[in-house]
């Protein structure tokens, strides 16, 4: 009986604790005191770090809304446009985390700050990225930021984290250009993908796509040739053997397409026999 009074008393006694914290909230909030905003925008920012508590963060964000206008100029003026980005940060608004960190940066270049704000700001924009076939707008502005970020932090606190995103999004770029190149393949459209997967081939030297990039150019041309006119089919076959060649220089036997490649080699150098 007595326990049960208590834990009664105690669950009272924190509702009352947190309407009497939402009346202060409320009370800063209608204030036109910007210290005192200040002040529990602080204690919020704080407090929802520690608990991990969107709420809190949300409270907080709202106040630092209000002043961070007020405090531009100012000695808190940087504090307080940190705290303002990096709650926005916190609560996953990336676009605008991204965003406040770069006024944050350019606002306050020699701030013991000013490294994890571009870090941030770079991660911020690395998350708005979409898959890979769709609009890479954001992804390239990610990987400028986190280029901008490992250029100037050399040997930075975050660069491993921020080599691994870039790495990630060149490949999703990568992923992208390859598969605009095999569209045009699977769509017969010949002479496109054979312009798209040299091109592809010189923009991504490094890509874990470029042997079937390689091989599908070989196999375009390839294809183009022994569906083309008799007039024009000698010069095509001729162009596919040099694609060949060019696979067989950088991936010879045991590679991925192998087999495949010496099959079709096989049937191109016959028809050029013909010639």
């Amino acid at each position: 009986m007595f326990l049960q009074s208590m834990k009664k008393g105690l669950l009272l006694l924190g509702v009352f604790l947190m309407l009497v914290s939402c009346g202060e909230y409320q009370k800063v909030l209608k204030n036109e005191d910007a210290g005192a905003k200040y002040t529990m925008a602080e204690k919020l920012y704080n407090e929802a770090k520690e608990e991990n508590n969107k709420s809190k963060y949300r409270k907080a964000l709202r106040l630092f809304e209000q002043i961070v206008p007020q405090y531009r100029g100012k000695p808190q003026g940087e504090k307080v446009t940190y705290l303002f980005a990096d709650t926005y940060y916190q609560l996953k608004d990336n676009y605008l985390a991204g965003y406040q960190f770069e006024r944050f940066t350019s606002a306050y270049p020699n701030s013991e700050k000013v490294e994890e704000a571009s870090f941030k700001s770079a991660k911020s924009y690395y998350f708005l990225s979409p898959r890979y076939d769709l609009d890479q707008t954001e992804t390239d502005k990610a990987m400028a930021e986190l280029q901008k970020y490992i250029d100037t932090y050399p040997n930075g606190e975050f660069l491993e984290e921020a080599n691994k995103l870039a790495t990630e999004l060149r490949v999703k770029l990568e992923k992208k250009a390859y598969e605009i190149a095999k569209q045009y393949h699977h769509t017969q459209n010949y002479k496109s993908a054979i312009v798209a997967f040299t091109n592809f081939i010189n923009e991504y030297p490094g890509s874990p796509f470029r042997e079937a990039a390689f091989y599908n150019r070989f196999d375009s041309a390839y294809q183009l040739a022994i569906n083309s006119y008799q007039q024009l089919m000698a010069e095509r076959l001729n162009t596919a053997e040099d694609y060949y060649k060019s696979y067989q220089k950088y991936y010879p036997e045991g590679s991925a397409y192998y087999d495949r490649i010496q099959t079709s080699n096989k049937d191109l150098e016959s028809r050029l026999q013909n010639f």
